[in-house]
């Protein structure tokens, strides 16, 4: 098939959200009224008694994605029903599971690139609703099959190192970190201070494929890697790049909490929430649940694996919303992402609620809304590295988080960790 073959850097990334932080203090025309209704011309359907089923793994905005679905019944009739999954869960299992059993849901998430091709058969082409013209390039293009759109990306995400300004003027730190060795030092000030340099999880999506897309993002040609992996004649072991991020993977495992081995998704940012830990790597998609805690001076760091000074965040489409055509009722699906993304509730509740930053130029993100982490997060996106994960089939990147758990327990040395990563992909690609 057709496909785009290459993700560039997200420079319309920051089109999208830097414009728009200039007047982060000005209310922006793009707010709902104080009633709440909607005032674009895009209108919602005639009230109807059905109910439409959402099958989502963002666990930080479940609770605001039910409430905005309220709001929908309200103005429609339509009951949306929101199923989450997330965090340490296998959201691709439990999805197939619930396809199989024949109860499908009208809304999931999926990723881009070879993982989109599982659900080719269900996802409905989206390229002809009156939102897709206003979708950044960069971020539809996981998504793009032969000319269809098979989803509407649900926004612009970004990670690095997350750090604490008021931890580290507290150790004393005034130059931040550019290089491996410089962070290395960063860490031994903050010990010295009687602070915790990160909080880590072992949980295998962060630690999997998060922390290993740092290494293929740096390959000289990330495609290309990718391709020659799948193919059987690239490895990870050897490869000099990797080489160089497992240094960078001890110097976060070796300067973490005590009981990093047992801390999942949700702990891990609320010891960094409450000041237990001055860094985390992780992305904007835990503004919301910081803000729950503490109101905290925040920043972004680039992620150093070497001493080149070449560090960077890595930006991407976090995931795509798929409308499934062999559902009940695809079209009131349809008819509720395109209220998501025009009408003024909907924008409201992405920037302001879910702090996303948004895939679309017809959607205003200030910096107010999106919050300091995804201001940094723009702010950086010129010079962002991409998303690569999504390139090899499911399974793959369940195969390295459990590598890594292993890794991170000290059961395994780094040879045998990157024979775990070479032998995830030829399992699943030879199956």
């Amino acid at each position: 098939m057709k496909r785009y073959s290459r993700l560039p850097l997200l420079l319309l990334a920051a089109t999208l959200s830097l414009a728009p932080l200039a007047g982060c203090s000005k209310k922006s025309s793009e707010e709902a009224s104080p009633s709440g209704t909607s005032t674009e011309a895009s209108k919602a359907p005639e009230k109807k008694n059905v109910t439409i089923k959402v099958f989502q793994f963002k666990v930080e905005i479940a609770d605001a994605l039910t409430k905005m679905a309220a709001e929908y019944e309200k103005e429609t009739g339509v009951k949306v029903d929101i199923e989450t999954h997330g965090g340490g869960e296998d959201y691709n299992a439990l999805l197939k599971a619930q396809i199989a059993s024949g109860d499908e849901p009208e809304i999931f998430n999926a990723e881009g690139f070879d993982a989109l091709k599982a659900y080719y058969d269900r996802a409905a082409d989206l390229a002809g609703e009156p939102w897709a013209s206003s979708v950044i390039p960069a971020a539809a293009a996981p998504a793009q099959v032969d000319g269809k759109l098979l989803g509407m990306p649900m926004n612009i995400e970004g990670y690095g190192i997350i750090y604490n300004k008021d931890l580290f003027e507290k150790a004393g730190i005034t130059e931040l970190p550019k290089t491996l060795t410089e962070l290395k030092a960063v860490c031994e000030k903050l010990k010295e201070a009687g602070i915790t340099p990160f909080s880590t999880t072992n949980e295998w999506w962060s630690i999997g494929h998060h922390t290993i897309n740092i290494g293929i993002a740096e390959q000289p040609d990330p495609i290309k890697f990718t391709d020659d992996s799948k193919a059987g004649t690239g490895s990870f072991k050897g490869n000099d790049v990797f080489n160089n991020w497992i240094n960078y993977v001890d110097v976060v495992f070796g300067n973490s909490q005590k009981d990093k081995l047992t801390t999942d998704y949700a702990t891990q940012v609320a010891y960094f929430a409450t000041g237990k830990a001055a860094m985390i790597q992780q992305g904007n998609w835990i503004q919301g649940d910081v803000d729950k805690v503490a109101k905290l001076n925040l920043g972004v760091l680039p992620i150093p694996i070497d001493d080149s000074g070449k560090a960077r965040i890595y930006t991407g489409p976090a995931n795509f919303w798929i409308v499934n055509s062999k559902s009940e009722h695809p079209d009131e699906a349809k008819a509720f992402l395109n209220w998501m993304v025009t009408s003024d509730l909907g924008k409201q509740y992405l920037t302001k609620e879910f702090k996303f930053i948004p895939a679309l130029t017809s959607i205003k993100a200030t910096a107010e809304d999106i919050g300091q982490i995804g201001a940094a997060v723009s702010e950086q996106a010129a010079t962002a590295g991409g998303w690569h994960w999504g390139r090899y089939p499911d399974g793959v990147i369940q195969a390295w988080g459990a590598a890594m758990q292993e890794y991170e327990g000290a059961q395994i040395d780094k040879d045998k960790l990157f024979e775990k990563f070479d032998k995830g992909v030829e399992d699943i690609v030879k199956k």
